[in-house]
């Protein structure tokens, strides 16, 4: 008998020990392919991250400027001596360029500095029937600059595509005496209108599913019978949970779409994804609810009743406060659940990026704005990783503020 248990005791040793390092192993792994992915995200879209791409317009502006009459004539300017190298700086015309390349990887050239007095910063707005007087700014594209040389012959025009920012400064210095209609366009490649439709999509579906799912979620726990009727009920939020997005997506721009039209839209639209949103939303906030309520526990409950509350009066004066850490929770999910929504917002919202989003027009959020980026002839990996780095970012500043309201309302509650 003793030699059996002793052999037991080393078969279960063994076998704890194995499952200990599979364990372990998945462990490992897991952390492994995070770290990658974090790894990959970063150093591909740091260098891409910046303050011009989180407040800067997705689409180029175009411009054709000329230089005011009176100022239309080369100078003498210093170049600055802490001016990059990189720089190509015209000594007459007092304005500077660097090679760049645009979100097509395709080779520009940029304006990196402007003299205080160089004519560039005279000139006027031939796109407008006012002919509005308009600055270059640091940033903007060079397109077309043509000139006029000492023999009134014109030079550059369109041939600027071909042109380095080094050969370009060098033929301003040499042969332009005179500027011409000069084609100016903005940087783009921003990502400030998917940011406001994301914001507008969180707005529209919280404020819509989080009511919806926390009464239901009260009837389910403090008010329904246990019976055959609320069975089914659970069964069926259980399987809208296992839908896929994209059937919600369809079922939007069908049933839905009629809804927005009373609001003025004419096409799919930001409100529609949000509406579409706030059901697949749903579930997740009704289950959540549903796990906060029962965790409180059953003795608060019979001391209110105790005192002389109402079943009501329990509920939201006692029961619903203390569950709101795990409300929280379920809004976290909430909100990542449209922060990281794609399919079913491409039929719902359509896959046009747009710099000025409203409610009843056409948006891309930052999950789609991705989709977007990579499903063109020409993938931009840099951009679709730095909008990554915006997102999880925007996460763990919605977990951070979970957790620390979460421990607040625990506090002022046990």
């Amino acid at each position: 008998m003793i030699a059996a248990s002793e052999t037991m005791k080393k078969k279960r040793k063994i076998k704890d020990s194995v499952l200990n390092i599979i364990t372990y192993l998945s462990s490992a792994l897991s952390v492994f392919v995070l770290l990658a992915i974090f790894v990959f995200i970063f150093s591909k879209g740091s260098g891409t991250l910046g303050l011009k791409m989180l407040t800067g317009n997705y689409w180029s502006s175009n411009y054709m400027l000329s230089v005011e009459e009176a100022y239309n004539k080369p100078g003498n300017f210093e170049r600055p001596s802490d001016l990059d190298e990189n720089v190509f700086f015209s000594s007459k015309w007092g304005i500077g360029f660097v090679d760049a390349k645009d979100t097509n990887k395709d080779d520009i050239i940029l304006v990196e500095y402007i003299d205080k007095n160089s004519p560039f910063l005279k000139m006027i707005d031939e796109s407008v029937k006012t002919k509005d007087k308009r600055q270059v700014e640091v940033g903007y594209q060079v397109e077309n600059l043509p000139y006029t040389d000492a023999n009134g012959v014109g030079g550059i025009g369109g041939a600027i595509m071909s042109q380095s920012a080094k050969d370009l400064a060098d033929t301003l210095d040499t042969q332009a005496v005179s500027i011409g209609k000069v084609y100016f366009k903005t940087p783009g490649g921003g990502v400030r209108g998917s940011i406001i439709t994301t914001l507008y999509l969180i707005a529209v579906s919280l404020v819509i599913a989080l009511p919806l799912g926390i009464a239901a979620a009260i009837y389910l726990h403090e008010y329904a019978k246990v019976n055959k009727l609320t069975s089914i009920i659970r069964s069926g939020i259980e399987m809208l949970t296992g839908v896929p997005s994209i059937i919600f997506g369809l079922m939007g721009v069908t049933v839905l779409f009629p809804v927005t039209q009373l609001f003025g839209a004419k096409t799919t639209n930001v409100l529609l994804g949000g509406l579409t949103m706030a059901i697949i939303l749903l579930p997740t906030i009704i289950r959540s609810t549903e796990e906060a309520l029962i965790v409180v526990p059953q003795s608060l409950r019979d001391a209110s009743l105790s005192v002389g509350a109402n079943q009501s009066q329990t509920i939201f004066k006692v029961v619903l406060p203390c569950a709101v850490p795990g409300i929280l929770t379920g809004v976290l999910l909430s909100i990542g659940r449209v922060i990281g929504e794609s399919a079913a917002l491409i039929y719902t919202m359509g896959t046009y990026v747009n710099d000025a989003p409203t409610l009843t027009t056409q948006g891309t959020s930052l999950a789609v704005q991705i989709y977007n980026i990579m499903s063109s002839e020409q993938p931009n990996f840099e951009l679709a990783c730095a909008i990554s780095i915006i997102i999880l970012v925007f996460v763990l500043i919605l977990n951070i503020t979970v957790k620390y309201l979460s421990k607040r309302f625990s506090k002022a509650w046990y």
